[in-house]
């Protein structure tokens, strides 16, 4: 189908129409806690380990950077607070609190909003998810990763198999929604031990399941062990295998990918991570947090200082600790939209594309490309959305840049 005809009138994008674009992804707001108790092998993200954290300086940091996003967003609808880390578990409930609390100052807080937090499933941890829930969390997102001793064992985690399927009755009896993180290809990672994981797993899960492929992030030990030929990776063929142990089991208990690595029943999906791949707003407050925020018809990328210490002493010298507020250019806009959009299942609505970009179809995608693409089992148009199929979405770096223009 060519595109214009799966477009519906279009209206020349405005900076009204480019506000309201962003704003039906939805807007919400994340939290970055940095600290964790050990730094995992695998992990690259914006984590450290401290011996002493200045609790009541953290918090004062982050109500200071939530008050200056507030004031320039007021009255908008929060669709999702994400509390990620770092292990933000390890965080004193009384802050989550604290800034639920500010946040229904600024923004309307419907009865429908979702408030995630990120947990380890430890002893010690697990005993603090009801002090959570009374502060206003109701979806818990464990870091499982395996669900076998020697698969947690190379992955550099703490706990153990029963005190994560422990944490994750706790967090059934506890919080209305739950999740948990897997990471599949590890090391001496077999399809017999992968389903064996995952069957032994099926009893105790919720709506939501995130499954990702291990990679391999400069700067990490694994990276150190990689390159020195000392860590190895299953090959392609097994990887495909694990995929494939993956969308039997859990398409078997109801469960089907809403994204590559997202796993939902139905009504289940992340509606934070929506935001995201939706190309709604967001604020970032934290730590190297970052965010997209659509002011007076300009699309702004945000962003902080990384290390804890650093953006304490900004935010105490200057009340935010931003490195970065830049307006990015129609062409950025239509880009990021194109690369998050199609890894969902759901696709891009494309009349809303042309209203966030500010730009007409024919200037974003190839439509001789689009058409092609289709042609080959790659991509559907149809009710006006863009979409990816399972074929297209193992090939979705090659399908995106064949159709970008």
């Amino acid at each position: 189908m060519a595109l214009a005809a799966a477009l519906p009138e279009t209206v020349a994008p405005d900076a009204a129409g480019r506000e309201r674009a962003a704003l039906e992804g939805g807007f919400a707001l994340y939290v970055h806690w940095p600290y964790c108790r050990h730094k995992c092998p695998y992990c690259d993200f914006n984590s450290h380990v401290r011996r002493r954290i200045d609790d009541a300086g953290f918090a004062r940091a982050l109500l200071a950077e939530l008050d200056r996003h507030g004031a320039e967003t007021q009255g908008r609808r929060l669709t999702s607070v994400f509390f990620g880390g770092g292990t933000p578990s390890l965080m004193p409930p009384a802050l989550v609190a604290a800034v639920l609390d500010r946040a229904a100052r600024w923004w309307q807080l419907g009865s429908d909003l979702e408030v995630t937090l990120e947990a380890n499933p430890t002893s010690a941890e697990a005993e603090r998810f009801r002090s959570f829930r009374a502060a206003g969390v109701n979806r818990l997102s464990l870091g499982i990763q395996a669900l076998d001793p020697e698969g947690l064992a190379r992955l550099g985690r703490r706990h153990t198999v029963e005190e994560a399927l422990t944490a994750l009755d706790h967090a059934a009896s506890t919080f209305p929604c739950w999740s948990c993180d897997l990471i599949t290809a590890r090391p001496g990672h077999t399809p017999m031990g992968w389903r064996r994981e995952l069957l032994r797993l099926a009893p105790h899960l919720g709506d939501h399941v995130s499954v990702y492929e291990l990679t391999i992030e400069p700067g990490t030990r694994f990276w150190t062990l990689y390159h020195a030929g000392r860590l190895p990776l299953p090959d392609e063929d097994l990887r495909l295998q694990l995929d494939a142990i993956t969308a039997e089991v859990l398409g078997g208990l109801g469960f089907s990918a809403y994204e590559p690595s997202n796993w939902a029943r139905p009504g289940g999906a992340c509606r934070h991570n929506l935001v995201y791949w939706r190309s709604g707003d967001w604020v970032g407050i934290g730590p190297g947090a970052h965010g997209r925020l659509t002011l007076d018809g300009v699309r702004l990328a945000i962003a902080r200082e990384r290390r804890p210490e650093a953006w304490l002493q900004a935010v105490a010298a200057r009340g935010s600790g931003e490195v970065e507020r830049r307006p990015l250019n129609a062409r950025e806009i239509a880009e990021e939209m194109v690369l998050m959009g199609l890894r969902l299942a759901e696709g891009i609505h494309l009349a809303r594309l042309e209203r966030l970009a500010g730009l007409p179809l024919d200037a974003i995608l190839r439509q001789e490309m689009v058409e092609s693409l289709v042609a080959s089992g790659d991509l559907q148009v149809d009710e006006g959305r863009l979409r990816t199929t399972g074929q297209g979405r193992a090939r979705l770096d090659a399908v995106i840049a064949a159709i970008l223009r």
